[in-house]
C-alpha cells in the first residue's frame, strides 16, 4: 500500500503519536476504489470534523472502524506513549503490519494526568542507533516527568490565581463559620486626583452630614483637608468669622466658601461641580484659604490651664519630706513617709501652729490624690502610718497615661473629660477606620494629631473625680475608655499573639484614673460587670477594702458585651457612646453584632451557632434557653422567626459556640 501525503516512505514507518480519541482499526478497501479524497473523523469531544486527513490514496484505501481495534500500550515506543494505527495489507495468504504517522497539522493531545508520563524530548527514540539501558531511561523519563508536573502545577496555580483575582470578594458560609476572602487588585488602585488648589471643610465628630461629605470626597478620590472643631476647638472662631455661623459642614474650594452638604449636592446634580473642580486643577491655593491643622501644636486654651491650688504645698513637700524605704507588716514599703513627718514639715514650712490644721491639709492632699496610704486602708492621720506620693506608686511604670510626674493641673469635671475623650476617639475612627468600622489603620492613628491630643488628654484622668458621674455617665465613660485603651495598647505594645500575651494585654496595660490603677480586665469585669469574676478566674477583680470597688456598677447590663471591642476580628464593632443615648446605642450595637455573624440558626439540624462571647460570660445571660429568649429582641425578622420555631415546638435545641477569631482588626 502506498500513501501520498507529501512524505516519503521513511516518514510513514516512523512512529508518531496519533491525536485521535477512541479505538480505530484501519483495513484495506476494495481494489475498485482508487481514490479517497477526504476522511472525516469525529474528535473526542464530538465537535468539529477533521477533513483531508490522509489526502489522496492512489491504491488501496483506509477505513476507520470505531467498533473494533485496540489501543496500543503507552510504552510501545511511540512518541509520548500515544496510540498507533495498525495498517494491514494482504499479500496472498500473508498479512504484514506497519505503522503510519498522522498528518503533521493535527494537534497532539495530552494524556490524562496520572495515567502515563511524557517522554523527554531529549531522550532518544527506541528505534535510534544508540540504546540506553532500561534503568537509565527510566530515571531520566521520571525526572523529566516530575519537572513537567511541577511546571504545569505552578502554571495551574497561576491560572487559578488569575481567575480568583477577577472576583473582588469571595464569601461563603459553613455551619458556624463565615469566611470572607478579599483580594486587592492592582486595577482597583486609583491614584488620588492631584490638583494645585485645595478642598477643605470644617466638621465635627459624629456629624451625619460631615460623614456624607467625607464619603463623597473619598469616593471621588479627591484630596481634602478636614478641620474637626471637636479636635481643634481653637478653629471654631475662624469658622464663625468665615461663614457667620458655627454650623457644619462648611466646604471651601481654595479660599471660596461653597457651603454645606445641600449646596454640594446641588452642584453635583446640576453638573457645575465638574467645572469648579477643573478650576482647582489650575489655580494654586492662596494663603487666605483655611490652613491645614499643624501637628504638635496645642490650642491656646489648653496651654493656659489653671494649676491646682495645692500644688505649691505639694512641691515643697516633695523636696522636704524624708522619702525612703521602710519596714511595715513584715514587708518593705518603698518611697514612703509617715504621717507625723508630713505634719511636722507642713507646720515648719507654712507656719501652721496647730497640728489639727496640718492634718486637714494632709486630708486635702489625699482627697486630691496627691498622696495615698501605702495599703489604702485609712485616710490621713497624724501618726506612724505610711504614705507615698502618687508618682511613687509601684504600678506607675505600667501606667501609659503617666509621663514622668503627676499632672498638677486642676482636675476638670469628669463629664467634660469624658465628652472630650469620646469626640477625639470618634474623630480618629472617622479618619482612620473603614466605613463599617471593622478595620483600623493603627499606623496612621499613631502618627495622627488626633491621637497625640488623645494621649495628652488621658493625663487628665490621673486625679479625676469620677465619683461625681451619674450611672449613665459612668457607663458611657468606662465603655469609651475601654475601647480607647485597646487602641492605645495595640499601638504601644502591639496586638497579643497568644493566650499568655492576651492575659498580659488585658492585665498589665494600665491607666491611672482617679488616683487608682485600672486595666482592661478591671474595667470590663470590675466596673462594668459589677465586680464579677473573669472567665476561667477564681477571684474577683476588686478584693475587700479595694477603693475601686466603689466604681462598680450596681446593676450589670448584658448589652455591655456588644459595646466592648478588644481589637479582634470576632469582637463587636468599635464605637464610642454618649451618656444621653447610651441604652439605645447599646441596643443598636447588639442588633448590628447579631446581624453580622453573632448568630446562625440551622433549622434542619435544630442547631443555633452563637458567638463564643456568650459562653465566656454565660453567668450574665443565664441558661441557654434563657439566653436564646433574651436574644430574640435583638435579632432580625428571619433569625427571630427561625429561633421562635425551634423554641416553641417542644423539641431539643442544640447550641454550638463559634470559633473565635483572635486576629487583629487591621
Amino acid at each position: 500500500m502506498e500513501l501520498l501525503n507529501g512524505e516519503d516512505d521513511a516518514a510513514v514507518t516512523t512512529p508518531h503519536a496519533v491525536p485521535i480519541a477512541g479505538k480505530y482499526k484501519i483495513v484495506p478497501l476494495d481494489d475498485d476504489v482508487s481514490e479517497l479524497s477526504e476522511l472525516k473523523l469525529d474528535d473526542k469531544d464530538g465537535g468539529e470534523k477533521i477533513g483531508d486527513f490522509f489526502g489522496e490514496v492512489k491504491s488501496g484505501g483506509v477505513e476507520v472502524d470505531e467498533s473494533e481495534g485496540e489501543r496500543s500500550p503507552a510504552a510501545g515506543g511511540g512518541d509520548g506513549g500515544f496510540e498507533k494505527l495498525a495498517v494491514g495489507e494482504k499479500i496472498g495468504a500473508e498479512e504484514t503490519e506497519s505503522v503510519i504517522s498522522p498528518n503533521s497539522r493535527l494537534p497532539k493531545p495530552e494524556a490524562p494526568a496520572g495515567v502515563v508520563f511524557s517522554r523527554s524530548q531529549s531522550a532518544p527514540e527506541s528505534g535510534g542507533g544508540v540504546s540506553m539501558p532500561a534503568i537509565g531511561r527510566f530515571f531520566r523519563e521520571k525526572s523529566s516527568s516530575l519537572s513537567s508536573s511541577i511546571t504545569k502545577g505552578l502554571s495551574t496555580l497561576k491560572d487559578e490565581s488569575e481567575k480568583f483575582r477577577l472576583n473582588k470578594v469571595t464569601e461563603f458560609s459553613l455551619s458556624g463559620v463565615k469566611v470572607i476572602v478579599q483580594t486587592k487588585n492592582e486595577d482597583d488602585e486609583v491614584d488620588i486626583v492631584e490638583f494645585k488648589g485645595q478642598i477643605s471643610f470644617f466638621s465635627r465628630s459624629n456629624c451625619r452630614d460631615c460623614s456624607a461629605v467625607r464619603h463623597f470626597l473619598r469616593e471621588r478620590k479627591l484630596r481634602y483637608v478636614e478641620i474637626n472643631i471637636d479636635v481643634f476647638p481653637g478653629r471654631e472662631k475662624e469658622l464663625k468669622e468665615r461663614t457667620g455661623s458655627v454650623s457644619v459642614p462648611q466646604i471651601f474650594f481654595n479660599e471660596k466658601l461653597v457651603g454645606g452638604l445641600v449646596v454640594l449636592n446641588s452642584l453635583r446634580n446640576s453638573g457645575m461641580l465638574e467645572q469648579k473642580l477643573k478650576d482647582l486643577l489650575s489655580k494654586k491655593c492662596p494663603a487666605s484659604a483655611p490652613a491645614p491643622p499643624v501637628y504638635g501644636f496645642d490650642d491656646q486654651s489648653e496651654e493656659d490651664e489653671k494649676m491646682d491650688e495645692m500644688v505649691g504645698i505639694v512641691r515643697v513637700l516633695r523636696q522636704k519630706l524624708p522619702i525612703q524605704d521602710r519596714m511595715m507588716k513584715m514587708k518593705i514599703v518603698k518611697n514612703c513617709f509617715s504621717g507625723t513627718e508630713m505634719v511636722d514639715a507642713i507646720m515648719k514650712h507654712y507656719e501652721v501652729s496647730d497640728r489639727i490644721k496640718a492634718v486637714e491639709i494632709g486630708k486635702k492632699l489625699v482627697e486630691k490624690h496627691f498622696i495615698h496610704n501605702v495599703f489604702g486602708e485609712i485616710e490621713f492621720e497624724d501618726g506612724n502610718h505610711y504614705y507615698r506620693f502618687l508618682e511613687h506608686e509601684t504600678f506607675i511604670p505600667r501606667c501609659f497615661n503617666f509621663r514622668g510626674s503627676t499632672n498638677d493641673i486642676e482636675p476638670k469635671a469628669a463629664a467634660t473629660v469624658s465628652q472630650r475623650l469620646s469626640k477625639l476617639m470618634s474623630a480618629i475612627l472617622e479618619s482612620y477606620a473603614s466605613d463599617d468600622r471593622q478595620h483600623l489603620d493603627y499606623v496612621a492613628i499613631s502618627n495622627s494629631e488626633e491621637f497625640r491630643r488623645y494621649v495628652n488628654l488621658v493625663q487628665d484622668l490621673q486625679r479625676l473625680d469620677i465619683t461625681s458621674l451619674s450611672p449613665d455617665e459612668k457607663l458611657a465613660f468606662f465603655l469609651n475608655l475601654f475601647n480607647a485603651m485597646v487602641i492605645h495598647a495595640a499601638i504601644r505594645i502591639g496586638h497579643p499573639g497568644g493566650v499568655v500575651d492576651r492575659r498580659s494585654f488585658n492585665s498589665d496595660f494600665l491607666y491611672i484614673i482617679g488616683g487608682h490603677r485600672y486595666s482592661l480586665n478591671d474595667i470590663r469585669n470590675g466596673v462594668l460587670r459589677g465586680n464579677r469574676r473573669a472567665p476561667y478566674s477564681l477571684v474577683k477583680p476588686f478584693g475587700g477594702g479595694d477603693r475601686r470597688s466603689e466604681m462598680a456598677l450596681p446593676k450589670m447590663n448584658p448589652l455591655i458585651h456588644f459595646g466592648l471591642c478588644n481589637g479582634t476580628r470576632s469582637s463587636p464593632t468599635v464605637r464610642f457612646y454618649t451618656p444621653k443615648a447610651i441604652e439605645s446605642e447599646l441596643r443598636h450595637a447588639a442588633r448590628e453584632f447579631f446581624q453580622k455573624d453573632g448568630i446562625e440558626v440551622n433549622l434542619a439540624k435544630r442547631t443555633v451557632y452563637l458567638t463564643r462571647i456568650m459562653k465566656w460570660f454565660d453567668m450574665d445571660f443565664g441558661q441557654e434557653k434563657e439566653m436564646l429568649k433574651w436574644m430574640m429582641k435583638y435579632l432580625d425578622a428571619t433569625q427571630a422567626g427561625l429561633l421562635t420555631h425551634l423554641l416553641s415546638d417542644g423539641g431539643s435545641v442544640n447550641v454550638v459556640y463559634q470559633k473565635y477569631d483572635w486576629s487583629a482588626n487591621f
